[in-house]
């Protein structure tokens, strides 16, 4: 009953959990305290490979397989629990990792992942204190084993959600790519460092990676101006630069309108990314805080990317010069805090400036 207790009540955290690899962990750790085990292991089938892979096995790490080897292989296979009470008698075990690792496995309890009736890959508990597993051991990791299937899956569901919905963003940003002559990378720099900025803000995990996702699509009004200005190499005249202007209301109501969380921030910083602290910026000139704060950190991010990357009408600016140039326009074009944290971070944004190159 006390094990059981124990489900239920970590039950409601592992449920809120959507990253695969902490719930994993999560779900590992709650097992192996409930049957009393100095290991388990959540093997998931990789459909590419035809491998088992797991990122949980307690003091060892990732471990890949194939999934017709071994005792994991063997229950994958047949979909059917496997209770060894003595690992190195059976024929299926392979006691390599031990060689390697030091570690001495005696019993091990193997049960399947079914999940509506598909096998996604096998749950090992790994030598039982004081004794071998009971059929109590069984009965109870059966359950267990429905319950981490279930989480698994939709884990699994939310992260090819998460994957696809990224892909579109990116994909929708680089549109833009065809017309402008800011690079694929300039894009996926923006957005990592807006990231940078967030979480040195302490932002929640789900806004920094909404704001790494709008941030990329700042420019994406630019798809409405005629290429002839937007690739003019010379100055714009005043006519032209009036015209260029009107990206920011493009890139709006492109965005606007969704119901979306991510395409609502999406939307107020392709319209505000131009906005200046003291009022002078475009479309509306807004000004302080009334120009959101996601607007503001894209702001700051965008132009030293723009100032620190080669492009057919300049060469690229230093990083001191950079930076000199942003702190001038503290109070002025940007929100003088934030200029404060982004400079305070400046090793990381360096590093993704380093990571993200451009490829002339």
């Amino acid at each position: 009953m006390e094990k059981i207790k124990k489900l239920f009540q970590v039950s409601t955290e592992i449920a809120r959990e959507k990253n695969l690899r902490i719930l994993l962990i999560k779900l590992a750790d709650m097992t192996k305290e409930i049957l009393d085990t100095d290991r388990c292991s959540i093997f998931l089938n990789d459909e590419k490979t035809d491998e088992l892979w797991t990122i949980v096995a307690h003091g060892i790490g990732e471990i890949r397989i194939p999934n017709t080897k071994g005792i994991a292989g063997e229950v994958y296979q047949t979909a059917k629990p496997l209770n060894i009470r003595d690992a190195y008698s059976s024929s299926l075990f392979n006691p390599n990792v031990d060689k390697k690792t030091g570690y001495r496995t005696r019993t091990i309890l193997a049960i399947p992942l079914i999940n509506r009736g598909h096998i996604i890959g096998v749950f090992q508990a790994i030598n039982k204190n004081g004794s071998h597993f009971t059929r109590e051991d069984e009965e109870l990791m059966g359950y267990v084993s429905a319950y981490i299937s279930s989480s698994v899956e939709n884990a699994i569901l939310d992260e090819e959600l998460r994957k696809a919905q990224e892909e579109i963003v990116f994909r929708l940003a680089f549109a833009t790519g065809y017309k402008d002559p800011e690079t694929k990378n300039h894009i996926i720099r923006v957005g990592k460092f807006a990231g940078v900025v967030a979480r040195a803000l302490n932002w929640d995990k789900t806004k920094v990676n909404f704001l790494e996702l709008a941030a990329p699509m700042h420019d994406i009004g630019k798809v409405g101006i005629l290429d002839k200005i937007l690739k003019k190499p010379g100055r714009l005249t005043d006519v032209e630069f009036d015209e260029m202007r009107k990206h920011t209301i493009f890139g709006y109501n492109i965005l606007k309108g969704s119901d979306s969380s991510l395409l609502k921030i999406a939307s107020k910083i392709a319209l505000e990314h131009h906005e200046k602290w003291d009022g002078t910026g475009y479309p509306h000139g807004k000004r302080g805080e009334e120009i959101s704060i996601e607007a503001r950190i894209t702001a700051i991010v965008d132009v030293f990317d723009a100032l620190t990357s080669i492009r057919p009408y300049k060469s690229a600016w230093s990083i001191e010069d950079t930076i000199e140039e942003i702190k001038n326009m503290s109070n002025k074009h940007f929100d003088a805090y934030l200029v404060e944290v982004f400079i305070e971070n400046l090793d990381k944004i360096i590093e993704i400036k380093n990571k993200y190159i451009d490829i002339v």
